[in-house]
């Protein structure tokens, strides 16, 4: 990858539409669902309106001015560490350009500025349990498995029938 040709930046509202689009994407690719546009839409502009959200950082192709991919950073404030850490979401390359060191860009961008800023403890994301492939693009940027699970009660996307345990 030649990085003259690449740049990496904090989201613009006229990035809406990509990262609307790269999110529908994400939903089905990963998690086969079909997320709700609008709904999703209002998500990200309202990321995009309230930096205490979170923010998207953005990878652009310089040659042709496209996207080819994406993370969100949203906060989680750690009484134990008096610091927060940033977990990563909404991770998306587009396909023409995986493989080729889009997401560990990314991730190193989002690294350095983490430890520049000096209130982060730590950096941490989740991954659907049975993407091979984003755990070793994960372990190869740097990241480590959490001794931790995540359990959660989703008010909006119900669980899907093959995510339920079998009691029987």
């Amino acid at each position: 990858m030649n990085h003259s040709e690449f740049h990496i930046r904090l989201a613009e509202p006229s990035d809406l539409e990509s990262l609307v689009t790269y999110n529908m994407a994400l939903a089905s690719e990963t998690e086969g669902r079909q997320l709700e546009r609008s709904l999703l839409q209002s998500g990200v502009e309202s990321i995009l309106a309230d930096s205490a959200k979170g923010f998207y950082v953005v990878m652009e192709h310089m040659p042709t001015g496209k996207m080819i991919g994406q993370l969100l950073i949203t906060f989680e404030w750690s009484d134990w560490r008096n610091g927060v850490f940033w977990w990563l979401q909404s991770v998306y390359v587009h396909k023409e350009w995986r493989r080729q060191g889009v997401f560990k860009a990314l991730y190193d961008y989002v690294l350095a500025e983490g430890k520049r800023q000096g209130n982060v403890a730590g950096i941490r994301l989740y991954v659907e349990q049975d993407n091979a492939v984003a755990q070793e693009v994960y372990t190869q940027a740097g990241l480590a498995a959490a001794p931790y699970k995540v359990f959660e009660t989703d008010f909006i996307l119900p669980i899907r029938s093959s995510d339920k345990p079998d009691l029987t």
